[in-house]
């Protein structure tokens, strides 16, 4: 049988631990092919326009696997966390993708919400391996093999690794290696937001790589160790909330209080309200630092040159507030037509 599995939403922090449970039990799986322009506009031409960008990047890889796969995977995921809770369209995001995709395989869409007991949650494990086979022990070892991938998947990213750079390590499509920061990178900044807008390279018009291109080294989420992001997120807010606070939250008050960060840059999707919650908050926070804090807002139509215009001031506006330690804009700005005017007056912009 083969599976698939959309290259979006929850594919950058859980692909090894899927690809290795669905593998263990002898199915071929199946990823959709990176994000393109056609892929974004298929989805949003199933979807009303209030729909938030992440998920018409989903509904058009879902559109993309419809006839290459016999079932797709598509988990609804309430909570990985006691009481702390996914966004409402990671719970319904199977729903949806039947409404809007009926020509769509087969969807294999587990419950997972640990809130409701380890029984629910391993009988949630069992019957998602049930179309593979009838065997409670075999479901039993691959969900513990896939576990512990995930596991490495995780030490790899706290190594200094992005998602899609420990993917590529663990199972290699190329023979290229991970870009990586540098080895001397003129700034360092914290790069908060959400994997599936990070890291696809289509929605976030290669962020990562432009910058690093611009003599910057890239902090991420991920390689924070999960105690820390907690107790930056109590140092802000009582108690997290939502599952995503530990990438938003947790990372930018993190990075803020570092003081070989030089500035922390956001990454936000247009109209998603839990966003604009965690990032208010942190612009608080910012101020009151006086660290640079930049908001960059993405949907379906932003271009890559005013992404770059606004990156290249930021930049340029950090690079002043480390002038009397000589810093001087790398070569690329020049070629780039980097921003020559800035104030480093004010910290952060939104």
């Amino acid at each position: 049988m083969r599976v698939g599995i959309p290259r979006a939403l929850l594919y950058y922090q859980y692909y090894p631990m899927w690809r290795t449970f669905f593998e263990g039990l002898g199915a071929e799986v199946f990823v959709s092919s990176p994000t393109t322009k056609l892929m974004l506009a298929s989805g949003c031409s199933r979807l009303i326009a209030e729909t938030c960008l992440p998920v018409k990047v989903f509904c058009g890889h879902v559109l993309s696997l419809a006839n290459g796969c016999d079932c797709v995977f598509i988990p609804s995921i309430h909570s990985v966390e006691q009481k702390v809770y996914s966004c409402p369209k990671f719970i319904g995001l199977p729903d949806m993708m039947r409404a809007t995709v009926p020509e769509c395989p087969p969807i294999l869409d587990p419950d997972v919400d640990v809130n409701t007991g380890k029984r629910d949650f391993y009988q949630a494990i069992y019957k998602l391996g049930r179309p593979f086979t009838r065997s409670p022990l075999k479901v039993r070892k691959a969900a513990e093999t896939a576990w512990q991938v995930h596991q490495t998947f995780q030490r790899r990213m706290l190594s200094g690794l992005t998602p899609p750079e420990a993917i590529e390590g663990m199972f290699p499509q190329s023979v290229e290696e991970p870009e990586g920061n540098g080895s001397h990178p003129i700034f360092t900044i914290g790069l908060i937001g959400h994997p599936y807008l990070l890291y696809d390279e289509y929605v976030s018009h290669r962020l990562v790589p432009q910058l690093r291109e611009m003599g910057v080294k890239v902090l991420s989420p991920e390689m924070v160790e999960r105690a820390r992001l907690r107790a930056s997120i109590c140092e802000l807010v009582e108690r997290p909330y939502w599952a995503c606070e530990d990438e938003v939250i947790g990372a930018g008050a993190y990075y803020l209080g570092r003081g070989e960060v030089d500035g922390v840059v956001s990454v936000v999707a247009f109209g998603c309200g839990p966003d604009s919650l965690m990032i208010e908050v942190l612009q608080r926070y910012a101020k009151r630092l006086g660290k640079p804090f930049m908001q960059l807002t993405l949907d379906e139509h932003t271009a890559e040159t005013g992404l770059m215009t606004r990156l290249e001031a930021f930049l340029d506006m950090v690079r002043r507030g480390k002038r009397p330690q000589g810093i001087s804009p790398p070569a690329s700005w020049s070629q780039r037509g980097g921003s020559k005017r800035g104030s480093a007056s004010w910290v952060y912009l939104a």
